[in-house]
């Protein structure tokens, strides 16, 4: 019979952990949460100091029953949920529905689940932490004050079934402001001149801009002053002013945060926030390799700290010089200082690394599935990247100046200075870091170009002028990883509710994608404008940025849960009291279309939701008649003629196919326009490209048309 019982999250977990310890150890899991505040009340008795009221997790009985008949067999209870305020919280439920003595040592904590720390954990178990459960308990208390008092009221004024979520609201503010700053935009004119220039004794052609105008920066800001311009350089040659030959050191990036690895994920291999994180957690809590068994992969992936423990490091330098050379170890790296100015960094953790360097993805791929390869080699490079030296560029710079056709030193032909040229280059000499991993972010910046060797005093002779004009843009919207870096940046939630936060503001039909980005519905500017006339702390940045600072200093154990709480809900009680008197009943008038439902005759209206717009019947609950919804676009089915129509997947994703479907498959990711295909008179598409920007690409395999919209 086990001597120790030792319980976890989840069954993945146990099975991993379970491998580490021996026949005197039971490993059991808990599936999670098992109590929570009442979804059918508030939960939270205000006038008793906001004591909450957990009750059992409804379909935990049984999993209950089961603990507490192994807990009675077991000479020693051992709590290994996870090493953060959630985890924390989950140990002090179990705690008390086990009946273990709060000041009992029975708390354990490792931050990678591999045999030395588990086995070192079990030697060093602490109290359970009440500061931490304290902060969890404040936070979840927060939100269930904002959600169950403002809902009610959303519900009554506007809409049956809106919510309004504490930190959600914030973040659906954020999108509705960038959505206004896109919509209030003003474009500016601006003009930019390159001049393609030939050195004469190669014939060797490079590109340099017009890069000052009178010694300030070149600003031209409509055609009559570029023809102004070009009107000067008529019939000029150019002479080299000035050639500077330098090096360039370009650092590796850390290793990854929640936020970073949530952001990378979603750039190289778009993944949603909650696709990466989910992901994550199965690398974290152990998977069957080929050879080993059940194997924790990386180390705890809720985390904003990018500190890595001396013995990682180590063997970090051990593997590259090995796999490298000696001149591609580090050593060791300066340790890159935490975001502390902005917020606490959550119980020191170590950033999310591998478990065993050695560990290569590909020597395991067979054990993964596709995507789980995908992101273990993603966690993988960044970290050895980030432990290797940083690569060097050689750079150079031209300054060029325009002259007269016969300009040099020897004829004293002026030149003119009113115009400065430069032309930049470099070249990888050292790839340092870059030889396993390069940033998304990187990868997407246009290469530059090659210089050719250069003296003072050259002359070139002038290919062409190249004037370009050009509209200033509105901020974009926010994609995935945009949103997550806001949000991070901003103080907004932490680490674990980043994913989270986007999944429910998309459920909520607050915010839908289009074209990947997000952009507010109307159901969603109309919950924000309510929450920033009427709850204006609710709805405010800082204010939100604020009580997390709070919570952090909960954690810490600096400031008592109950007077964040007392202190909030002072001022809260006086505007939700003052919306519920002048707050007026707000109707959403549904969008009416001439589709008819089948089963009762009533036209079909639209509806929004988490995949963006679907067709429902009004007459629900009586009938519940749903349809996709489909947009004409104005564009001709090349293979029968019909119309082709906008369409989600069951996921949301849009994709374009032809109205006759099943009869004509006709399909494309790609939105199709009107403009045929000048050589071949096939269907042209939009498309994206990392170098190129916006283009019209002909799908006919045979035709090679692209036609360049707008550059990157």
């Amino acid at each position: 019979m086990p001597k120790s019982l030792v319980i976890v999250e989840s069954p993945a977990k146990a099975k991993t952990i379970g491998k580490f310890l021996g026949k005197n150890y039971k490993v059991s899991a808990s599936m999670g949460h098992v109590r929570d505040l009442p979804k059918s009340q508030l939960g939270v008795n205000i006038k008793e100091g906001f004591k909450p009221k957990y009750i059992t997790i409804r379909g935990k009985g049984s999993i209950i029953n089961r603990l507490k008949n192994e807990a009675r067999k077991a000479d020693n209870i051992l709590l290994a949920t996870d090493p953060d305020r959630e985890g924390e919280a989950i140990s002090w439920h179990l705690a008390y529905l086990l009946g273990l003595d709060e000041n009992k040592e029975c708390r354990i904590v490792f931050r990678e689940i591999t045999k030395n720390a588990v086995v070192k954990a079990i030697e060093e178990p602490r109290k359970i932490d009440k500061d931490l459960v304290n902060a969890q308990q404040a936070r979840r208390i927060l939100d269930r004050l904002v959600g169950y008092k403002i809902s009610p009221l959303l519900w009554k004024k506007v809409k049956k079934g809106l919510s309004a979520g504490r930190v959600q609201s914030v973040a659906v503010r954020l999108i509705c402001d960038r959505e206004k700053e896109i919509l209030d935009y003003v474009p500016q004119e601006y003009w930019s001149l390159t001049a393609e220039l030939e050195e004469r004794k190669y014939k060797k052609t490079f590109e340099a801009k017009l890069f000052k105008i009178k010694n300030d920066k070149a600003e031209i800001k409509n055609k009559e002053e570029m023809d102004e311009i070009l009107h000067r350089l008529v019939g000029s040659n150019f002479v080299v002013a000035k050639v500077v030959r330098g090096q360039r050191k370009k650092n590796p990036s850390p290793p990854f945060t929640t936020s970073s690895l949530q952001q990378e994920a979603s750039r190289k291999l778009g993944f949603t926030a909650k696709k990466t994180m989910l992901i994550a957690q199965q690398l974290y809590e152990g998977l069957d390799i080929k050879g080993e068994g059940s194997v924790g992969l990386v180390t705890y992936i809720r985390t904003d700290s990018t500190r890595v423990s001396e013995t990682a490091v180590e063997e970090a330098n051990e593997y590259i010089r090995k796999k490298y050379g000696e001149e591609f170890a580090l050593g060791k790296r300066k340790s890159v200082k935490d975001n502390k100015s902005k917020m606490n960094v959550q119980d020191a953790h170590e950033a999310i690394r591998p478990t065993a360097i050695i560990r290569e993805p590909d020597s395991i791929k067979g054990s993964l599935t596709k995507d789980q390869y995908k992101l273990y080699k993603l966690i993988w490079e960044r970290f050895v990247a980030s432990q290797m030296k940083e690569a060097l560029y050689d750079t150079v710079s031209v300054d060029i100046y325009p002259c007269g056709y016969n300009c040099g030193p020897k004829n004293g032909q002026s030149i003119i200075k009113d115009y400065l040229f430069r032309a930049t280059g470099s070249n990888i000499k050292f790839p340092g870091f870059m030889l396993v991993y390069i940033e998304g972010e990187d990868e997407d910046k246009e290469e530059e170009g090659q210089i050719p060797e250069l003296n003072e005093g050259e002359v070139l002779d002038l290919k062409q002028l190249k004037p370009k004009q050009h509209f200033t843009q509105p901020p974009p919207r926010y994609t995935e990883s945009m949103l997550v870096k806001a949000l991070e940046e901003k103080g907004i939630g932490r680490p674990s509710t980043y994913a989270p936060i986007i999944d429910t503001i998309q459920q909520r039909g607050y915010v839908e994608k289009e074209n990947n980005r997000f952009k507010p519905t109307e159901l969603g500017i109309i919950v924000v404008d309510i929450l920033k006339e009427y709850f204006p702390d609710i709805i405010d940045i800082d204010f939100t940025a604020d009580l997390e600072d709070k919570l952090d200093k909960i954690e810490e154990g600096k400031v008592k849960w109950d007077e964040v709480l007392t202190e909030f809900f002072k001022s809260f009680k006086v505007k939700l009291d003052n919306a519920e008197k002048e707050l007026e009943t707000i109707e959403i008038q549904e969008e009416v279309t001439d589709e008819v439902c089948e089963f009762c005759g009533r036209n079909m209206v639209v509806k929004h939701g988490r995949y963006g717009k679907f067709l429902a019947c009004p007459g629900f609950p009586d009938c519940k008649n749903t349809r996709p919804f489909v947009e004409e676009i104005g564009v001709e089915c090349p293979e029968c003629k019909g119309d082709i129509v906008l369409r989600r997947t069951k996921k949301g994703r849009k994709f374009y196919g032809c109205s006759n479907y099943p009869e004509c498959n006709f399909v494309s990711w790609e939105e199709p326009v009107k403009e045929k295909c000048p050589e071949c008179g096939g269907l042209l598409v939009k498309r994206t490209t990392k170098t190129k920007g916006s283009v019209l690409k002909c799908i006919n395999k045979e035709c090679n048309y692209e036609k360049i919209l707008s550059s990157q």
